[in-house]
Parts: C-alpha cells; sequence; structure tokens
C-alpha cells in the first residue's frame, strides 16, 4: 500500500506561474508531477 503525502509547495514559489508550468517527460517518468487543477471565480459583476 502505497504512503500518502499532503501537498505542500516550496517557500517563495510564484504560484500562478510555476503551477501552470507542464511537467517534462524525464519528471514524469521518475514520478515526479502531479496533476493540478486550477479554478478560479472569474464575475463579470459581483454582488
Amino acid at each position: 500500500m502505497q504512503k500518502r503525502q499532503e501537498a505542500n509547495i516550496a517557500n517563495g514559489i510564484d504560484d500562478d506561474e510555476e503551477l501552470e508550468l507542464n511537467a517534462t517527460n524525464e519528471e514524469i517518468a521518475k514520478g515526479e508531477s502531479t496533476k493540478v487543477t486550477v479554478v478560479r471565480n472569474d464575475e463579470v459583476d459581483p454582488s
């Protein structure tokens, strides 16, 4: 059974820029990548 690790981000990382980068084939092969889902609330006329 695989142990689940808590998600973490290195100090100083620019979330918006860094999280949108695609993993390289080498990172994927080594298991050093993760799927990221970004949810943004984009309201035209916020109430």
